[in-house]
C-alpha cells in the first residue's frame, strides 16, 4: 500500500508497474513450479475473483477450456456456484484480503471433503495463503498502486504459460505497445472496448481500468453482440477498441458512424498493457492520481 509519508509525483506507482510488465510476465513464464499446482488437464475447474481478478478469471477460463483442458467457469467471486461437481477452484487476488474471496474459500474448507483450492495471490502474508490448499505467489507483480495492472497481466501470463503457450512474442509486443503510444488514444470523449473468446475479458477489464484510473465514460462487451444495440452510441470523438481480431465488416460499420476503430496487430494481452498506458495519460492529463483513485481502495474489505 502507499505510504502516506512519501512524496510521489501522481500516477508514479502505476507508470512504474505497468512498465515493469514485460520482466514480470518473462518471471510467470518461467515459474514451472508453480503452474504445475494449477489445474491439470481433463480437471472441471471454477475460477473466481473480484473486479479485475474476475474479469481475468474469465479470460483463463476461456483459454483452458478452447485448449481442451476441461470444462471450466469464471464467477465473481460473491456469485460463485459451486455446487456442480468442480475438482479444483482457482481464487484469483491480488490482495488476499478481499472479502467474497475469503468467504468463499473459508466456506469450501469448512464443508470437508470439496475440491482443491489454488490460491494465485500477490501478498504472500495475506490471510488466504494459510487457508488454501496450495498457494501460487505472485509478490514480484504485486503493487503499490491502487489501479492494478501489472499483477493482473502476470497473473495471466502464468496461466497462459501453464497452458503450453509461448509467450515470447507477447513479451516483445508490450514492450513495445507501453514504449509507443499514440497521443491521440488518450483524447476520446468516450471508449468502449470489445472481445472475442479469451479476449472478451480483456475488454471487460480494458474499460473498468479507464474508469477506475480516469474516470470516463467506457463500455465492454463481446464484439458479435456490439452491433446488436451497442454500437448506437458510437460517434465523432468516441473509440471502438478492438482486443484481437474483429469480426469481418465491424471496422466499416463504426467508421460509418463517424466513430474511430482501433485495433493493433499484436498479442492481445500486449495491447491491454498500451490500454493501461492511455489510460494513465489520460488520467494525467484530467489532473487526477490513478495510485489513490476516487472511492477506491487496494482491497474491498467488507463490515461484518
Amino acid at each position: 500500500m502507499t505510504d502516506s509519508t512519501e512524496t510521489v509525483a501522481p500516477g508514479a506507482y502505476m507508470r512504474a508497474e505497468l512498465d515493469s510488465q514485460p520482466e514480470t510476465w518473462e518471471r510467470a513464464v518461467g515459474m514451472r513450479a508453480e503452474q504445475a499446482l494449477l489445474p491439470t488437464r481433463g480437471e472441471r475447474v471454477a475460477v473466481v475473483g473480484c473486479g479485475t481478478s474476475w474479469f481475468m478469471a474469465q479470460s483463463y477460463a476461456a483459454l483452458r477450456e478452447t485448449a481442451g483442458f476441461g470444462i471450466t467457469d469464471a464467477y465473481a467471486a460473491s456469485e460463485a456456484f459451486l455446487d456442480r461437481d468442480y475438482d479444483a477452484v482457482v481464487a484469483l487476488t491480488r490482495s488476499g484480503t478481499t472479502t467474497e474471496v475469503l468467504e468463499l474459500v473459508s466456506d469450501l474448507k469448512a464443508s470437508g471433503g470439496g475440491p482443491r483450492v489454488i490460491g494465485v495471490i500477490g501478498d504472500e502474508t495475506s490471510p488466504l495463503v494459510g487457508l488454501v490448499d496450495d498457494a501460487v505467489l505472485l509478490p514480484f507483480a504485486d503493487e503499490r498502486s491502487v489501479v492494478q495492472t501489472r499483477f493482473a497481466t502476470t497473473a495471466l501470463a502464468l496461466f497462459r504459460a501453464s497452458l503450453g503457450e509461448d509467450l515470447t512474442q507477447a513479451i516483445e509486443d508490450a514492450r513495445v505497445a507501453i514504449a509507443d503510444v499514440d497521443p491521440t488514444l488518450a483524447g476520446a470523449e468516450q471508449y468502449t472496448f470489445l472481445g472475442r473468446g479469451w479476449t472478451i475479458g480483456l475488454a471487460h477489464e480494458a474499460a473498468l481500468k479507464m474508469r477506475e484510473s480516469s474516470q470516463s465514460w467506457t463500455e465492454s462487451y463481446p464484439s458479435m453482440d456490439y452491433r446488436h444495440g451497442p454500437i448506437a452510441i458510437a460517434a465523432p470523438g468516441r473509440i471502438t477498441w478492438q482486443f484481437g481480431v474483429a469480426p469481418e465488416g465491424l471496422d466499416a460499420q463504426v467508421a460509418a458512424t463517424g466513430g474511430r476503430f482501433v485495433q493493433h496487430p499484436i498479442d492481445p494481452l500486449a495491447d491491454l498493457a498500451r490500454l493501461h498506458r492511455v489510460a494513465l495519460d489520460r488520467a494525467l492529463a484530467k489532473g487526477l492520481n490513478p495510485d489513490e483513485p476516487r472511492n477506491l481502495t487496494r482491497s474491498v474489505i467488507l463490515d461484518a
